[in-house]
C-alpha cells in the first residue's frame, strides 16, 4: 500500500488523495461505532434516540456517560462499549496520521540515502 524507501516521494496530489481515503476510512468507522453504541443504548437501557446517541457520542470521544444506566445488561454494555470505544479512537487516528508519519519518514530516508551518496568534503 505505501511505497518503500527505494522509490521516489509520492507527488503531493497523491498523498493528499491517500490522506483523504484514510480519513474517510477513519469516518465510516466512527460512524458505525456511533450506530453501534446506540443501537446498544437503545436497546439495552430503553433510551430515546436522542439520549443513545449522546451517550454513544460521549463515550466515544472518552468523556463519558451521561444518563444514568439501570440495568444489568445496560451496565455491562457500557462497558464494553467504553473499552471498543478506546480502541477504535486510537485506531482511527492511526489510521488518519499514518500517511503523514509515513512521508515524514520516507523523505528523511531519502535526504539520508542522498546525503551518502554525495557526502560533503571538507578541505
Amino acid at each position: 500500500m505505501y511505497e518503500n524507501s527505494k522509490d521516489p516521494l509520492l507527488s503531493h496530489k497523491h498523498f493528499y488523495r491517500r490522506l483523504i481515503r484514510n480519513l474517510m476510512w477513519a469516518l465510516m468507522l466512527l460512524f458505525f461505532s456511533l450506530g453501534l453504541g446506540m443501537l446498544g443504548y437503545h436497546h439495552f437501557e430503553n433510551f430515546s434516540w436522542v439520549d443513545s446517541y449522546v451517550n454513544a457520542a460521549m463515550i466515544l470521544s472518552g468523556m463519558g456517560p451521561l444518563n444514568p444506566l439501570v440495568t444489568s445488561a445496560g451496565k455491562i454494555f457500557a462497558g464494553s462499549y467504553a473499552l471498543y470505544s478506546g480502541l477504535t479512537f486510537i485506531f482511527a487516528m492511526g489510521l488518519i496520521f499514518a500517511p503523514i508519519f509515513h512521508r515524514f519518514l520516507h523523505k528523511f530516508h531519502l535526504q539520508e540515502a542522498e546525503a551518502k551518496q554525495h557526502p560533503i568534503r571538507k578541505e
